[in-house]
């Protein structure tokens, strides 16, 4: 058999062969050829094309306005068209759909910012406008009164009562709607939302509501819901602070296998001094002890300033079982900072010492305050010192 001649075969050959390219494809059509194909795997996927609404995945809402774009601009739809197996570039762009401004916002670091069919110029419009708002801080003119919750606040991360969650890391939907009395860091700075003004709807019919949010370095800012969360977004070391918890801290019944592990305690002081006379019934102080003898914690009190110097009459005691006593006590102490006493006095040694443990509430809400730590509720609470009762927190504005 004659061995096949290879200039036919190869001119055979030719007519199956793709059309030499001139050139390689341009960076910019690498990009969206690769836009393209992850609308198409979410097709394959879902079998259906992606549609806009609030109520969709952020991805989806993505891949819908791309997809848009990509229809609207006619150089892409030639470069696509021998790739659109599934005729997804044969509908119309729906521009009324939604507010790209707005989503490319709410994507912040969602997608590559070298991606031109992911809104990078629209993003960067959203960012600065956003950037802007943050920006126009003004300084806080009481600041006085938020100093002591900055302060708290402070302690309480040290003292491992709350915790910092990264921005990034949290579902989108917790970051949905800011609460007032949240912490946030962001720029670097611990950041308080005072207010949440009543709620609005911007021109794109998107519900928002501006937001009163004072800054540790003693500037605020009256900043729309939506700029904050993107200013959020866009600082990738953003991190929201937790609220006090507790949980169910102990329980009144102690079991076989349960292990004691301490008590609360209050105590009157016997102190002659006037601010303490004159608010005796009401004054206490509120600690743990670990101690299986109570009075031994009380013995050395007339010698001890944190005691005022005083021997103190014990009012009331409630046994802990399994429980962290330090993180305990200082959650018992933030419920009560509304009324804790400010006093200054000397030591024996002639040194002036702040007790930090006296507080100017009824005993009947320190029961009260008890049970709420044993059902898990207290980190709702905060003392309302002249209610003279416990109430939600944040509905208390922060002492003078």
């Amino acid at each position: 058999m004659d061995e096949p001649d290879l200039d036919d075969l190869a001119a055979e050959l030719a007519e199956f062969a793709p059309p030499e390219k001139k050139g390689g494809r341009s960076a910019r059509e690498e990009r969206v050829i690769a836009g393209f194909e992850d609308i198409q795997r979410f097709v394959e996927k879902h079998g259906r094309a992606p549609r806009h609404g609030e109520d969709r995945d952020i991805f989806e809402r993505l891949y819908a306005v791309r997809l848009d774009r990509l229809r609207a601009l006619p150089d892409c739809r030639a470069l696509l068209a021998p790739l659109d197996r599934q005729g997804l570039l044969a509908g119309a762009p729906d521009a009324a759909a939604v507010d790209v401004d707005e989503l490319a916002a709410e994507l912040g670091g969602a997608a590559d910012a070298d991606d031109i069919t992911v809104l990078r110029h629209v993003r960067a419009s959203a960012e600065k406008r956003a950037a802007e708002e943050i920006a126009r801080r003004k300084p806080c003119t009481e600041f006085e009164k938020y100093a002591p919750v900055f302060e708290q606040v402070r302690r309480e991360l040290k003292d491992g009562i709350r915790k910092t969650n990264a921005v990034h890391a949290l579902e989108a939907i917790k970051l949905a709607e800011i609460q007032q009395g949240e912490f946030f860091v962001v720029g670097g700075q611990l950041a308080y939302v005072a207010e949440v003004g009543e709620e609005i709807v911007t021109k794109y019919e998107r519900r928002d509501s501006r937001l009163r949010v004072v800054f540790d370095n003693a500037t605020e800012s009256d900043v729309l819901q939506r700029s904050f969360q993107r200013a959020l977004y866009r600082d990738e070391a953003a991190r929201l602070v937790t609220s006090p918890t507790a949980g169910p801290l102990f329980s009144g019944v102690a079991s076989d296998d349960d292990l004691e592990s301490g008590t609360i305690y209050v105590v009157r002081s016997k102190s002659d001094l006037p601010a303490v006379a004159a608010h005796r019934d009401v004054l206490h102080k509120i600690g743990v002890t670990g101690r299986d003898n109570i009075a031994a914690r009380f013995a050395n009190a007339k010698n001890d300033a944190t005691f005022l110097l005083a021997d103190v009459e014990v009012v009331a005691t409630y046994e802990l079982y399994n429980i962290n006593r330090v993180k305990l006590e200082n959650i018992i102490h933030r419920v009560f900072d509304p009324a804790r006493l400010e006093i200054e006095i000397l030591d024996r040694f002639g040194r002036p010492v702040v007790p930090r443990e006296w507080f100017l509430v009824p005993l009947f809400v320190v029961d009260e305050a008890v049970e709420r730590i044993v059902d898990g509720t207290i980190t709702q609470y905060v003392y309302d010192p002249k209610a003279a009762r416990l109430v939600k927190a944040g509905s208390v504005a922060p002492r003078m």
